[in-house]
């Protein structure tokens, strides 16, 4: 079996797909991006394609290796996402070739179902009470929120109790036997969170979301040493390198992103890197579905798995939504909180090609908004 073909597909809202050919007939799908930056992520797929086309499909590792480490230059977020698509559909190939889902050629399931967490609210949550409610009646036994929009530099007494105010509601309607996370997305700075952790302790949020910019990694061991409640962080993250000095700072739970952190192999490496410092695993993905399908390949795998994002029916996925590009949608339907493991070949999805190629738009990239401040500084997010 030869690659004879890589495609791209740029397709709304946000999100690009990669489509490898064989000359046997089969096909496999990766889903590499990073949000707002598709179109540069397509170049550096159609770059690395030529590394692929005329090789068998089946030396993973060794694509791998050469597409991650054949260059002088390495590494960041567009190499890494490019890779991590490439990867996704070389191992959809392996398991439809074989005829088994990629969670078996891992080292088979460790589990048969796969709990998943629901997203509350937008960039600046509100009627948390409503929509947490909404999600508790759907069968979620966990949500995500948002701990807060653009962020003062230092924390008002309003701004925290802002914060608090919105976790309380969501604890409340959570009850104790259900959970939340509060997703920080580095607005934070370090000195804003000491001051603000102590605060939600009470609540006991199931963890709290990247505390800090990723840059800030060296003040990530402070931090955690001094925080009550359970820190994650790892989106920004893309290889076992990467995550290492924040494992060693003893953070709670490690979020891989598999469009983002080299796909399901290096995934796979990360997650086994993370059991050595006793840490969990709940992999990133706010994105479409070929990046849920490869992240449950994981979840299903990994002994030290916690919970999944996903992104179906999500405020910001405004013209598409992660179900709109599958032939069949059940392999997502969720039991009572939870995904079923995956049973179909490879990735265990089937991509309505179709809708794919008719969605495709080269000039189509959604762009994250810029943020300033009341004084018309820059404000990070």
């Amino acid at each position: 079996m030869k690659i004879t073909r890589v495609e791209t597909f740029s397709v709304p809202p946000r999100w690009l797909l990669c489509r490898v050919e064989t000359d046997e007939g089969v096909v496999g799908w990766g889903e590499p991006v990073v949000e707002g930056r598709a179109a540069t992520v397509r170049t550096a797929v159609e770059e690395l394609a030529e590394l692929l086309v005329g090789k068998d499909p089946s030396g993973i590792e060794d694509h791998w290796q050469v597409m991650t480490k054949g260059s002088f230059y390495r590494g960041g977020p567009v190499l890494s996402s490019a890779v991590a698509g490439l990867d996704q559909a070389l191992w959809d190939i392996a398991g439809k070739r074989l005829g088994v889902p990629v969670h078996v050629l891992l080292g088979g399931p460790v589990r048969e179902r796969v709990r998943a967490y629901s997203w509350v609210g937008g960039d600046s949550p509100a009627h948390i009470t409503e929509q947490v409610t909404a999600q508790v009646e759907a069968g979620f036994t966990a949500v995500k929120m948002n701990a807060s929009g653009r962020m003062n530099r230092l924390a008002t007494v309003a701004d925290i109790d802002e914060i608090v105010s919105r976790a309380t509601a969501a604890r409340e309607v959570l009850g104790a036997g259900r959970d939340f996370a509060l997703d920080f997305h580095g607005r934070f700075h370090a000195a804003n969170a000491r001051q603000l952790l102590p605060h939600l302790a009470p609540l006991a949020p199931m963890f709290i979301e990247e505390p800090l910019l990723p840059e800030y990694g060296h003040l990530l061991p402070g931090l955690v040493a001094s925080s009550p409640v359970p820190i994650a962080t790892g989106e920004r993250l893309f290889s076992r390198q990467d995550v290492l000095p924040a494992l060693q700072a003893g953070i709670a739970v490690l979020q891989p992103d598999l469009s983002h952190a080299g796909g399901i192999s290096e995934v796979r490496r990360i997650a086994s890197l993370a059991e050595t410092f006793d840490t969990l695993i709940a992999p990133h993905c706010p994105l479409g579905p070929v990046s849920l399908a490869a992240s449950l390949q994981i979840a299903v795998s990994v002994p030290n798995f916690l919970i999944q994002e996903q992104s179906i029916g999500i405020h910001y996925n405004t013209g598409a939504d992660v179900l709109s590009y599958l032939a069949d949608t059940e392999v997502f339907r969720f039991h009572e909180g939870h995904l079923l493991r995956p049973t179909g070949p490879g990735l265990g999805i089937d991509i309505d090609e179709k809708a794919v190629r008719a969605a495709d738009d080269s000039q189509a990239d959604w762009h994250n908004p810029i943020w300033r401040h009341e004084d018309g500084s820059f404000a990070e997010w």
